[in-house]
């Protein structure tokens, strides 16, 4: 295989977006203006950040929760592209991906309020209606209409959106070999320079310090990873991970420590690895074969950790792999 020119220069952008910050790391010839590139980079992540939020009272997404029910909204491509893809993996995933969480979410205090039992007692009690019932998108004229109270939530997927956009944004600058990611959650465009693919930790499920687990080599594919390490809130002196229980309308109580899944595009894998947290480590092992998904499930035992390898990146051997 060809390597790229030795005299590239190594450019490492990143920016604010979501509450954390993005990234891009790529190499071009000397003399590039890396400028533009990381203008058109936070403003692609800003876009997504301004139509996905809930974060924020005058996104695209709350305006939509915020219409009455039966009312068609117009929303931008972008969005209505997630929303769909979210419907497409809640379907596949049996519901264990639910992109309307959202009364859930702000009810345990994942939100931008403080944990409010009235509001955990309603959502544990909420009648849910199937999301593909509770929502229609029609893709000619890009109105969405709710037939049932709902409240939208896309944090599952909106992160893995962005980075697609990181990644979507350096090919139109002619950019075809980087790795872009968003906190933690990754896209390896090509190859490095050095003709190689791309390597990517995935983090063991240690809250008291940052250590890599198992070392991935990827090329033109992304990876995510959801797990009870990181993000949590405490209520009641009792620990409780973000990532909730379509069926409960609560967090999950038992489940793996963390899924990472590898797949095409960062949505999909951000998208997926939530809903196999969801389905716990046999039944989304099972799932995750049905749909040929390559995943990684590890769970606590006592001080060990136990993994679950699914797909053939994680089934062949313990070594970085390259994915095409």
């Amino acid at each position: 295989m060809s390597k790229m020119s030795t005299e590239s220069v190594r450019f490492a952008l990143n920016g604010p977006t979501m509450g954390t910050r993005w990234s891009a790391l790529f190499f071009a010839p000397d003399g590039f203006d890396p400028a533009p590139v990381e203008a058109a980079l936070q403003a692609a992540t800003g876009e997504v950040d301004a139509q996905m939020s809930t974060w924020n009272a005058g996104s695209d997404l709350m305006r939509l929760n915020a219409a009455p029910v039966g009312a068609g909204v117009m929303v931008p491509d972008r969005l209505s592209e997630v929303l769909r893809l979210g419907l497409e993996i809640g379907l596949a995933s049996g519901g264990a991906f639910d992109i309307c969480m959202g009364d859930a979410v702000t009810a345990w205090g994942f939100g931008s309020e403080a944990a409010a039992p009235e509001r955990i007692r309603g959502a544990m009690t909420a009648r849910r209606v199937p999301t593909h019932q509770a929502l229609e998108i029609d893709r000619t004229t890009g109105l969405v209409r709710k037939t049932s109270p709902l409240a939208l939530d896309l944090n599952g997927i909106a992160k893995g959106y962005g980075v697609d956009r990181l990644a979507e944004t350096l090919a139109v600058h002619g950019i075809g070999n980087a790795l872009v990611g968003i906190d933690g959650e990754m896209r390896a465009l090509g190859l490095r320079p050095d003709g190689e693919a791309w390597t990517i930790a995935v983090e063991a499920p240690d809250p008291a310090r940052r250590a890599p687990h198992t070392i991935l080599a990827l090329q033109d594919a992304a990876v995510a990873t959801s797990g009870d390490y990181r993000h949590w809130v405490e209520v009641q002196g009792r620990r409780l991970s973000h990532t909730m229980d379509p069926a409960r309308g609560a967090p999950l109580i038992a489940s793996p420590a963390s899924v990472t899944v590898v797949a095409r595009t960062c949505a999909e894998a951000d998208a997926w690895a939530t809903a196999l947290m969801v389905k716990g480590s046999l039944e989304g092992a099972m799932l995750a074969r049905r749909c040929n998904l390559n995943a990684l499930f590890i769970d606590r035992e006592g001080d060990h950790l136990r993994e679950t390898r699914v797909g053939r990146l994680f089934e062949t051997r313990p070594d970085p792999e390259r994915v095409n």
